[in-house]
């Protein structure tokens, strides 16, 4: 069977706890079904708490650091944790999606509709992988599980600035 449809029970070695623990956001990644779809999830649910305790001029420079800390280290936790279960790309690994959901939210008020926004157009863009995402897996390790993200979370972060730049959302 293919490694999309089936993870191994058990790693082939262990990776270090930091690495598992960052891979998998702390577990989250261990969800089912759809460990992606908690992992974004779980990215908008920090966020939507987080965001209350900044000052409003500093959000998006919050968010982008937490995006940023996302990619650097999330890219050799992933590389590590990948290694360990002998797969291009496990299913646990969410810290991609942590990273790209961040990336969608940049700049965007924070309100309901907004959260809900983002989180269904980073989770389309991530599944879709419209040209470059699909290929941007090719790269190695966890630069590939990684970048991919970070991608689609570009795609819809602009698809999520056109939306309110042209008021098609109500807030």
């Amino acid at each position: 069977m293919s490694e999309v449809a089936v993870e191994r029970v058990t790693p082939v070695s262990s990776a270090p706890l930091w690495a598992t623990l960052v891979a998998t956001f702390f577990g989250i990644g261990r969800l089912r079904p759809g460990p992606g779809t908690w992992g974004s999830a779980g990215a908008v649910l920090i966020w939507a708490v987080v965001w209350r305790w900044i000052p409003a001029q500093a959000h998006w420079v919050v968010l982008a650091g937490l995006a940023l800390l996302a990619i650097v280290v999330g890219i050799p936790a992933a590389t590590r944790f990948a290694r360990a279960w002998q797969l291009k790309d496990p299913q646990s690994v969410v810290i991609d999606e942590v990273a790209g959901q961040w990336i969608t939210l940049l700049f965007a008020p924070i309100s309901w509709k907004t959260l809900l926004l983002g989180f269904i157009l980073f989770r389309a863009f991530d599944i879709l992988k419209p040209p470059p995402v699909r290929q941007l897996e090719g790269l190695p390790e966890g630069t590939g599980i990684v970048v991919d993200d970070v991608a689609a979370g570009l795609y819809a972060l602009l698809v999520m600035q056109l939306v309110l730049h042209f008021r098609l959302l109500s807030l």
